[in-house]
Parts: C-alpha cells; sequence; structure tokens
C-alpha cells in the first residue's frame, strides 16, 4: 500500500475527526488556558504559595485520573452500544458510571483528608532557594481542604460529559466547560487579591473559585441534557426502576477495574517521579509546576485526538468494520503524532519566554525553560503512545493497556527516577532528561501491539 493511502486521510476523512476532537480541544484547551492563568495569578503571590498548590494539584491529578480511567471503561461499551443504536444499553452504562464516580469521590475525600500531612510531607525538601518548607505545607493544606468539595461535582460533570462525547455531542461539554473556565477565572482575580469588593484569600480564593465553578459547570451540564432527554434518554434512565442485569455491570466493571488501576498506577507513577525530582529541592517543584502548566495547555492536541480515537474506533468496531477502523485507525495516529511535531516546536519558541511571567526567582525561571525545551522535543513520541493506548482500549483490551502504561511505568520508569535521585548526584534536568527518554522505547512497544491487531473485537455483537 502507498504510503499516502496508508497514513494520510482525505478531506472528508478530516473534516469528521476535526468535527470530533477540536470541541474537545476547545474544552480542554480553554479549560486549560485558564488554569494557566490561575496558575500565574498564583504564581504572583509568591514562590511558597506556588509550590503548595503544585503539590496538592498532583494529588489530586491521581484522583481525577482512576476516576477518569473507572468511566472509561465503561466508555468502551457507551460508544460500542451507541454505534449500534442501544439506547437501553447506553441508559444502563450511565448509571454504573455514576456509582464509579461517586465511590472514587467519597474514597478520595476520605484518604486525603485523614492522610493529608505525611502525604504532602515526602514533597518537601530543603534546596539552595531557602524556601519554606513549614509555608509551603501550610498554603497545601488550606487549599486541599477547600478542593475537596469539589469532588463529587467533578464526578457527575464527568459521568454526564463522557458520555455526550462517546454519543458523539462534544458541543454541549464545551459549551458548559467554557462558561465554568470563565466563572473560575473572574473568581480567581477576585478573590486571590481581593478585587471588586472581595476579602483577599489568596491560594485559598483560589480554591473557591474551582470549587464553585465546578458546581456550576455540573448544573449546566445536567439542564443541557435533561432538555434534549428526547434525544439523550441517559439522562432519564438514572430514575428507572429497572435494575442494571448483573451480565452487564459485571462485564462493564471487569473492563473498568484494569483501566481504573491504569490510571491509578500511571498518575501515581508521575506523581512518585515528581517526588524524586523534589529530593533536588523545593525550587525543583516551583520549576516543575511551571513547565507542566505550559505543557498541559499544548497536550491537548494530542489528548483531544486520542479521544477522536476511542470514539471514531470505538463505533466502527461496534459496528462490526474491522477493516475499517484498523485502517482509520492508522491515519489517527499518524496525523496525531504528526501534527505534534509542529506543536512541539511552537512551545518550544514560547518556552524562553513564559516562565519570566512568575513571581520567583532567575534559577526557578531557568530551570523551567530547560524542563519545557526537554518536553517540546518528546510531544510527538508521548502523542504516537496516547493515540495508540486509546486504540487498545478501543476494543476493550484493558489488560493489554494495563500492561502498556501502568506495568511500563512502574517496571521501568519508577525504578529509573528512584535510582537516579537517590543513588547518583546527577542534576535535576539529567534526571528529567533521563526519565522523560524512556517513552521512546514504549512507542515501540506500542507499534508492535497496535500493528498485531489485539483491539480489534466488537463487545457489543449480539451472541
Amino acid at each position: 500500500m502507498k504510503f499516502r493511502e496508508k497514513y494520510i486521510g482525505d478531506r472528508k476523512f478530516y473534516g469528521m475527526v476535526l468535527s470530533i476532537s477540536v470541541p474537545i480541544m476547545l474544552q480542554n484547551g480553554l479549560t486549560n488556558f485558564v488554569n494557566l492563568l490561575d496558575n500565574l495569578m498564583v504564581g504572583l503571590v509568591g514562590t511558597d504559595q506556588m509550590s503548595g498548590v503544585s503539590i496538592v494539584n498532583q494529588l489530586l491529578f491521581v484522583l481525577y485520573l482512576t476516576m477518569f480511567g473507572g468511566m472509561a471503561g465503561a466508555g468502551i461499551f457507551t460508544a460500542q452500544y451507541y454505534g449500534k443504536n442501544d439506547k437501553k444499553g447506553v441508559e444502563d452504562i450511565f448509571r454504573v458510571k455514576l456509582i464509579i464516580g461517586l465511590v472514587l469521590a467519597a474514597v478520595g475525600i476520605a484518604v486525603l483528608s485523614i492522610f493529608q500531612n505525611p502525604i504532602i510531607s515526602i514533597f518537601l525538601h530543603e534546596g539552595e532557594e531557602g524556601l519554606s518548607i513549614a509555608a509551603t505545607l501550610g498554603y497545601a493544606k488550606g487549599y486541599l481542604y477547600i478542593m475537596l468539595l469539589g469532588l463529587v461535582p467533578f464526578a457527575i460533570t464527568q459521568s454526564v460529559a463522557s458520555t455526550l462525547r462517546e454519543c458523539s455531542q462534544t458541543v454541549a461539554p464545551m459549551i458548559a466547560s467554557m462558561v465554568a473556565v470563565g466563572i473560575n477565572l473572574i473568581l480567581n482575580y477576585m478573590l486571590i487579591f481581593g478585587k471588586l469588593g472581595a476579602p483577599v484569600m489568596g491560594v485559598n480564593g483560589a480554591a473557591v473559585a474551582t470549587v464553585v465553578s465546578r458546581y456550576l459547570e455540573c448544573v449546566l451540564l445536567i439542564a443541557w441534557t435533561w432538555m434534549k432527554r428526547s434525544e439523550y434518554s441517559f439522562i432519564t434512565g438514572v430514575f428507572a426502576k429497572r435494575a442494571i442485569s448483573m451480565e452487564m455491570f459485571r462485564s462493564t466493571i471487569i473492563k473498568s477495574l484494569p483501566l481504573m488501576c491504569n490510571e491509578f498506577l500511571w498518575s501515581f507513577g508521575v506523581t512518585m517521579q515528581m517526588q524524586c525530582y523534589s529530593t533536588r529541592g523545593l525550587e525543583v517543584v516551583a520549576g516543575l509546576n511551571i513547565c507542566n502548566t505550559l505543557n498541559n495547555v499544548f497536550n491537548i492536541v494530542f489528548i483531544a485526538l486520542g479521544d477522536a480515537v476511542a470514539i471514531i474506533v470505538g463505533q466502527l468496531l461496534g459496528a462490526g468494520k474491522m477493516k475499517e477502523a484498523r485502517d482509520t485507525d492508522t491515519k489517527l495516529i499518524a496525523f496525531s503524532a504528526g501534527i505534534c511535531v509542529f506543536v512541539g516546536m511552537i512551545m518550544a519558541c514560547l518556552s524562553p519566554f513564559f516562565p519570566l511571567l512568575y513571581n520567583t526567582t532567575p534559577n526557578v525561571q531557568h530551570l523551567a525553560t530547560q524542563l519545557l525545551w526537554v518536553m517540546s522535543f518528546m510531544m510527538p513520541f508521548c502523542a504516537f503512545t496516547n493515540a495508540c493506548y486509546f486504540t487498545l482500549r478501543s476494543g476493550g483490551k484493558t489488560g493489554v493497556t494495563f500492561l502498556f502504561d501502568s506495568v511500563y511505568m512502574w517496571a521501568f520508569v519508577v525504578p529509573l527516577a528512584w535510582v537516579l535521585s537517590r543513588y547518583t548526584a546527577i542534576g535535576v534536568l539529567g534526571l528529567y532528561m533521563a526519565v522523560q527518554a524512556t517513552e521512546v522505547l514504549k512507542c515501540s512497544t506500542g507499534y508492535y501491539l497496535v500493528k498485531k491487531g489485539v483491539w480489534l473485537n466488537n463487545l457489543v455483537e449480539d451472541k
């Protein structure tokens, strides 16, 4: 097969891909851009405050991704039931998602409330900048207490939004998110700095703004879906008196558990990497915070394209179109990796200037620039592995994705970071580069699994 025919689609193909991925990019992009502005506002308050918020957000990141993984396992069935035009199946899977989300929110609130001191303290190490460990701990605890109040609406919102996206409705979640982040930005300005008659709350004000915006987003999304209940009947299916069949519940949980465990272990692995980097000093936490803030804005491109892989390929598999699913997936992976070469270049150009916006030391700013250059170079590799991950997931191969993501993380990446940080004198930049380079090896593994076709499965075919 010619290169163009195999890897490049026609105008109709890219129109379909962009119709799904662009609203997700806009939603995630706006969210991450507002998060960037929030982060800048906190960064203007001080480095200790910025480091405390960064640590808490890293801990919440583990919970968010665990929740995402549990719902994503159920979402495999949603996409395929929708492709089969089975409304009852979509309704029942949505109810399972709500159960998963609310249970995980309750567990997260309990764990982070009880064990906050020892968990936060593992990231606090003396460095060369003279930053205060005690002050950073205090800011982190105050911020965490308030952020926990937003976990329940977050779980409900993710349940509704993910189900809508799996039913090819990506615009409504985007609009609800846009309104919410707009309110979040205004409240941040008011509450962090005490503007427009509001009290000066610092980092606690940032947390209050986030929680309020999450409740607003939840209400808006539920209200819109309820008004469209004739088309998206899953929202009324919550109140159905019929019980979810044990066979469906069991099948969904079996597919969800590996993904949930995978997202937990992978995100926990990322958190452990941050802990390893933090042994080089508290200023490293600040530098990583700046790096990750800008990196998250640019990552939306391949993250949205990964969602497009899951939706488009999942629906083709549910419809039994295996050959078309393979061909479409190949083009999607090539598109994702190719476009991120250019996205990485743009981020590299901005890397020397973005850290200058923060009220921190020159050393922290310089470190952040160096870390951003590393991530700019790695972006196409991350895009490739992300697309491979969603390909495997679209066919229900959650056990394989567990091996591909979490086992790889804990067998290679975390041990490397641990050994280099504890038993060598390597600087933080060398440590960061060595750990990020493991993504290249992961690309070859993803290529093999996708090419082998282990993911070509129809999970909802009538038996």
